[in-house]
């Protein structure tokens, strides 16, 4: 690394001059306080010096000590706690000083408060911008680190930046948006390809799929299991240890000496922070798992420095702002689509576009410089901010320029760890921009489903589509026989039925219906007796592109306006309903048709090709969860001396390459 790339403050000579100059403002500081403040009085010229020292002492010396059995009360509290012990701290250390009063615990958290904004400014003013800060940190961490054995192979740090697509990153690139990633690929150091989701282009399904090798019978973001009458949802805790206990065979990608950070699963890791599936506090013992770490222990270093918390809080605070001037401005400019972005929102956006990345990249700095072998972490924000805003938004490529900033400083800060390290920068799907159903149709489609099932039939238009009328016309031949209950459930359901035994579970771009009232897969031939008037309906609604059912005579059938596909023979009727999508769509959807807890009816939403728009089932603006646009093209980046990936389809395709390019160079594989 060049003396320009490690930033200005990491030259010899200037740690003392302002070790002086923080120490001599800080007293300062006590003695504005000591002014302003009720409660704190300093009488003395010599007490402000004094208690800098002290001070100074206690943040320096004493409290990264106490954080090793406090750190639970900073992480849980995102650093609100570590003031108020802090707080007791200093109302002890200033009170020892003779003179000087402390009015209470409230007025030692407010001095510690004011004391680490100012060491931030400072420390701001003195690096003239974040890098240097970022740099002067690592290298004085990376300095106590002890030396590795240099025979070790080179680590591999994943960072995954969560919902942004092929088509956006390649704009992003050219357009001056990412940087960073403009700049690998420029100078011929990274390669840019593209990869292929599967049928649910979502979080839960990529990542169990890219960590744990298997993403079978993962349907969505969430989706309901018949036999336990329980919808699964891949952000609760119980459910994600669930998903992962279901299938993690102890050999996930950071089995050996790996880290996961901001993650659903955990990859098998045996170090992990803010991981969905790891939160033990919250589950019951059996499935709970035994860990090296203690809870958080990613992130010791960054709560050990209070001016960390300072910087943090302070940036989510200007963040929150940015999303109040966004959302009026799409008001003002009456900019469609879009939806409502008020509420607890605006407070809840810094979590992931600024708390969580702070966090998280402290930690994959921790990771390099403890040398671990390979280390997986997500940059949540751009996909939050996408789902409010859209894809390409201002203010979502302001979250992408952040986080191409975040990259490009563990880029940098690699160059100190005690063994080389390659960075892969990925996707686990994209987003596909549209009006939300919702607010396009006047109703959600779990209202729609619901009337449909519960409604007289002749509410529902006759007329219609070429397939609507063909599944008209077997409903007619076959008779239509009366719904009623079947399955005997004792006690009240925790899912909401939407008409008596049905139930419709959204996940972005797709929505699954499922018949309470029977056990397992209810078919086709069912479905048209029992609610003749649903699939027809359905086919030809303007937000439907097309339907998964199971016939009991032709298997899975795909069904949309103009034309039907029998997946088991490739028999297409009319136009093919899925000609348009990706040439392995077919077998994707098949596969998914295998899955024991695939819903009765699986409606995925229409996609207009000449817009790129599609009407999600959720209320986003940017969504994805299902096939149509850009969703479905997740983004790889990878070191060019890695082996080439070749065509990649579904997230179990990188998890193989992943393992492949850890063996090559030299990793072993997991017991």
């Amino acid at each position: 690394m060049t003396e320009a790339e490690r930033g200005r403050l990491l030259r010899r000579g200037r740690t003392a001059a302002r070790v002086v100059l923080v120490w001599l403002t800080v007293a300062l500081s006590l003695h504005g306080l000591d002014l302003w403040l009720d409660g704190f009085s300093m009488p003395q010229w010599w007490q402000p010096i004094v208690c800098a020292l002290l001070l100074g002492l206690l943040t320096g010396v004493v409290w990264p000590l106490v954080l090793r059995v406090a750190l639970p009360l900073a992480l849980f509290t995102l650093g609100i706690g570590s003031f108020l012990l802090l707080g007791a701290g200093a109302l002890a250390a200033l009170a020892a000083v003779p003179g000087v009063q402390v009015d209470g615990l409230r007025t030692g958290v407010l001095v510690v408060v004011g004391i680490s904004a100012v060491n931030a400014v400072v420390s701001s003013v003195l690096a003239i911008d974040e890098d240097e800060i970022f740099f002067r940190r690592a290298a004085r961490s990376s300095r106590r680190r002890p030396e590795q054995a240099e025979d070790q192979p080179p680590g591999v740090i994943f960072l995954q930046v969560d919902g942004l697509g092929y088509d956006v990153v390649r704009r992003a690139v050219r357009d001056g948006d990412m940087p960073t990633l403009a700049h690998w690929l420029a100078k011929d150091s990274h390669n840019l390809t593209q990869w292929q989701t599967d049928w649910s282009s979502q979080t839960g399904a990529s990542v169990a799929g890219i960590l744990h090798g298997s993403n079978y019978d993962i349907l969505g973001f969430r989706w309901y299991e018949k036999d336990r009458d329980h919808v699964m949802a891949c952000a609760h805790p119980k459910d994600a240890a669930e998903i992962e206990r279901r299938h993690s065979d102890g050999r996930g990608l950071l089995a050996v000496d790996g880290a996961s950070h901001g993650n659903l699963f955990t990859g098998d890791a045996p170090h992990y922070s803010l991981t969905m599936s790891a939160v033990s506090v919250l589950l019951p013992k059996g499935l709970r798992r035994r860990r090296k770490d203690r809870v958080g222990a990613g992130y010791y270093t960054y709560f050990a420095n209070p001016v960390n918390a300072v910087h943090t809080l302070l940036s989510a605070l200007v963040d929150v702002g940015r999303e109040l001037s966004a959302a009026a401005r799409q008001r003002r400019a009456r900019v469609h689509p879009r939806v409502k972005r008020g509420g607890i929102y605006p407070l809840a956006r810094p979590g992931t576009t600024v708390i969580a990345r702070d966090v998280t990249v402290s930690a994959v700095l921790e990771d390099m410089l403890d040398g671990r072998s390979v280390v997986y972490a997500d940059f949540l924000g751009y996909d939050e901010v996408a789902h409010h805003s859209g894809i390409e938004r201002f203010d979502s490529l302001a979250v992408l320029r952040a986080i191409d900033q975040q990259i490009g400083r563990l880029h940098r800060a690699s160059e100190l760890a005690p063994r080389r390290y390659h960075l892969v920068v990925l996707s686990d799907h994209g987003q596909t921009q549209g009006w939300a159903f919702a607010d396009r149709f006047g109703e959600t489609i779990e209202e729609y489903v619901g009337k449909l099932c519960g409604g007289p039939s002749e509410q529902v238009a006759q007329t219609g589509g070429p397939i609507a009328q063909r599944l008209r016309d077997r409903s007619q031949r076959a008779g239509r026989i009366e719904h009623k209950p079947r399955l005997d459930r004792t006690g009240p359901s925790e899912v909401k039925r939407v008409a008596p035994g049905v139930v419709v579970t959204v996940s972005g771009h797709i929505a699954m219906v499922s018949f309470t009232d029977y056990e397992g897969r209810v078919e086709l031939e069912t479905i048209e007796r029992e609610y003749p008037d649903l699939l027809p309906a359905l086919v030809d609604h303007p937000g439907v592109g097309f339907m998964l059912v199971r016939s009991k005579e032709f298997g899975p059938v795909v069904l949309g306006r103009d034309g039907l596909h029998r997946l088991a023979t490739g028999y297409v009727i009319g136009d093919d309903p899925i000609a348009h999508l990706n040439p392995h769509a077919a077998e994707q959807i098949k596969r998914v048709d295998t899955f024991p807890h695939c819903a009765d009816i699986m409606i995925n939403s229409r996609f207009d090709p000449e817009t790129e728009q599609a009407s999600p089932f959720e209320m986003h603006v940017g969504s994805h969860g299902g096939f149509g646009g850009p969703q479905e093209r997740g983004f790889l980046i990878y070191p060019r001396e890695f082996d080439s990936p070749g065509e990649l389809v579904g997230a179990e395709a990188l998890h193989k390459l992943f393992r492949l390019w850890l063996t090559k160079l030299g990793h072993p594989e997991p017991a």
